[in-house]
């Protein structure tokens, strides 16, 4: 079983909408990455804010939990901040730092595929920031 994983920025009062849609990206702008987990997540939390890693899966608990199996994370706004400030060239240095963690490594990834989905998120976090919106990570197992 994998996970789908799709990342939106939507409005806090759609929380229960975003877990409740089985497609969120066809509704919010956000970011597909199959196969990002919660502890993905947290470790990307903790290079962003400088936070140990217990403390950032504490924060990464489910804000919602659908029927149909989906799960939602709000973003913590402190990541959502500094995603939102990064240009490229801080992008860079966080990407090795990401595709060195050892759960990004086992799923593959290098620092090119980290840069790119952190541009992505950077780019979502401002989208989000200028909005006034939540980033949502919408996962769900799938059977594929």
């Amino acid at each position: 079983m994998d996970i789908l994983t799709n990342i939106v920025a939507a409005e806090e009062d759609e929380l229960d909408a975003v877990a409740a849609s089985s497609r969120p990206l066809a509704e919010w702008s956000g970011v597909e990455r199959p196969g990002i987990d919660t502890r993905m997540i947290a470790e990307l939390h903790c290079l962003l804010t400088g936070e140990e890693l217990d403390l950032a899966l504490d924060g990464y608990e489910p804000v919602c939990v659908a029927e149909e199996g989906a799960i939602v994370l709000r973003l913590a706004e402190a990541a959502r901040e500094r995603l939102a400030a990064l240009d490229d060239e801080d992008i860079e240095p966080i990407a090795k730092e990401l595709a060195a963690i050892e759960e990004f490594e086992l799923a593959g990834w290098d620092a090119g595929a980290a840069y790119d989905w952190l541009v992505e998120l950077a780019d979502l976090a401002r989208l989000a920031e200028a909005q006034e919106q939540a980033i949502f990570v919408w996962m769900q197992r799938s059977m594929g």
